[in-house]
């Protein structure tokens, strides 16, 4: 277009655009952008001259070009489809009348802070420094798949997509049906060299990560996103250099990290999960170092950890919801440490009935942690567990072993039975001597070494030898025999293992 078509205010801006200064439109610092549909002519700017300057706009020798420009009314649709701007662009606190096209588009650096769009069309697109959309106001969808940002994306506060009526209508500033079933925030197999700063963002639909490459971190702190009945956060297979932060977020639907690679930490602090009857968190196969869910509100929705491998699991046992899916978990140590009691309930939730290598990988942390009688209690819960699904005569043989040894994990409860045993044969061979099988040979008859020479089945007293009960005696010889073989077995075994721990 020829100079002589602009308007007063198009002049400020070209004439600023070859020196790289700002044009500041504004009448205070404090005014809302949303109200740009009323501004004036004043400080309106049509797309077509901002494209005409970064496509091909003027230059002075010396200086840096570049568009700043602040409060300004944009009408018509900025247009850089495939375009290359060698300038940085940066438009504050303007307000677009049309959703941007910056697909396929290469630029320098796009700073559109404190903007209010109904849109942003930007697939592809590479940029050279850094991406700001922070404090934006954006009722339609940020479409930014497959974008490559050497630098870092921002968006801070900004609030995207349209919040639902209370009473069901569609809100007067809308986005159509069809851009409404879209992400509002769509970053899928974007290339985001350092990092990806969310802190506070509102999204009024799902925010797309899936794919997606983050040099360093992804943060999600104070952020709140809402897709109902959905899912909130889609990053499938996202790979995160370093750490993923979602303190105090608050999510309603599914937050999706299957197949995430994250290396140091989720951190879910303080956060509130919420996805009645679905998914609330979803990281199966995932690799993570640490996740956190330390002071989260209790969980609304199943947890998915299916065969994900991490460092650390810190979570508390009142966070988990009464719902999980642990098939193929893996961990090294569980935070806080907690009592066996206080996380068996837990595996008891497991949406797949019995899982023994559940029982075997809680045992393993507690042992990591060097708290043996934690891991033995946590082993004898996984026999219970197992007893259940037996058929009723193996039942009745795990609940004899249950209450006799504790299934061998209780060989101080061995102990206790063989002194009841004690007593009772003493008691009972007092008041019956057996008779001596040679009585001009025989010693002198003692009921408590009698019945210990029946219990014991290596040292011997020469009191069973010496004698030979008849009736019913008999008959309790055997059952003293027969129990202090498994007795004296058990408790053998359970010092063994104390020893080979030490």
């Amino acid at each position: 277009m020829e100079i002589t078509d602009a308007t007063p205010a198009e002049l400020r801006v070209w004439q600023a655009f070859a020196l790289g200064e700002g044009v500041d439109f504004r009448e205070s610092p404090d005014e809302d952008p949303r109200a740009g549909g009323s501004w004036g002519p004043e400080r309106t700017v049509r797309a077509e001259v901002l494209r005409a300057l970064l496509l091909n706009g003027p230059t002075r020798d010396g200086e840096i070009a570049g568009l700043k420009l602040t409060g300004a009314r944009i009408t018509g649709q900025l247009n850089l489809m495939y375009g290359t701007v060698e300038h940085p662009v940066r438009m504050r606190s303007c307000y677009f009348e049309e959703t941007p096209n910056l697909y396929g588009a290469q630029v320098r650096a796009l700073v559109l802070s404190d903007s209010c769009l109904p849109g942003l069309t930007a697939g592809t697109l590479r940029v050279e420094l850094v991406l700001r959309i922070t404090c934006c106001r954006i009722t339609g969808p940020v479409r930014l798949a497959g974008a490559q940002i050497a630098g870092a994306f921002f968006a801070n506060g900004a609030e995207l997509g349209t919040p639902p009526a209370p009473d069901g209508s569609p809100p007067p500033d809308a986005p159509d049906p069809e851009a409404a079933r879209e992400a509002v925030l769509q970053l899928n197999h974007a290339v985001i060299g350092t990092d990806v700063w969310a802190v506070g963002l509102v999204a009024h639909g799902q925010v797309r990560l899936n794919g997606a490459s983050v040099g360093g971190q992804v943060n999600f702190d104070d952020a709140e996103l809402n897709a109902p009945g959905g899912v909130a956060l889609h990053a499938e297979t996202l790979s995160v250099g370093t750490d993923l932060r979602a303190m105090r977020l608050r999510a309603h639907g599914t937050l999706n990290l299957s197949g995430a690679r994250i290396p140091r930490h989720v951190n879910l602090a303080y956060a509130r999960l919420s996805h009645p009857g679905g998914s609330a968190l979803r990281a199966s196969s995932c690799v993570i170092g640490e996740l956190w869910l330390r002071e989260a509100a209790p969980i609304q929705g199943a947890v998915n950890l299916r065969r994900s491998q991490l460092d650390l699991l810190h979570v508390p046992a009142e966070v988990w919801p009464t719902q999980v899916k642990l098939d193929g978990l893996a961990y090294q140590r569980l935070a806080p440490h907690l009592p066996a009691e206080r996380r068996l309930p837990l595996l008891e939730r497991e949406t797949a009935g019995y899982l023994p290598q559940s029982y075997e990988q809680l045992a393993a942390a507690y042992r990591t942690v060097g708290d043996e009688a934690a891991a033995r209690t946590v082993q004898l819960a996984r026999l219970r567990r197992h007893r259940r699904t037996l058929p009723p005569y193996a039942r009745i043989w795990g609940h004899l072993q249950d209450v006799t040894v504790g299934y061998g994990f209780r060989p101080m409860r061995a102990a206790g039975w063989l002194l009841v045993l004690l007593l009772i044969g003493a008691l009972a061979f007092a008041l019956h001597h057996p008779r001596p099988l040679k009585s001009d040979e025989a010693p002198d008859f003692n009921p408590v070494f009698y019945t210990l020479d029946l219990l014991l089945p290596i040292i011997g007293f020469g009191q069973e030898s010496a004698f030979a009960p008849e009736g019913w005696y008999q008959w309790l010889s055997y059952l003293l025999v027969a129990t202090g073989w498994v007795l004296v077995t058990t408790v053998a075994a359970g010092i063994t293992r104390s020893l080979s721990r030490q």
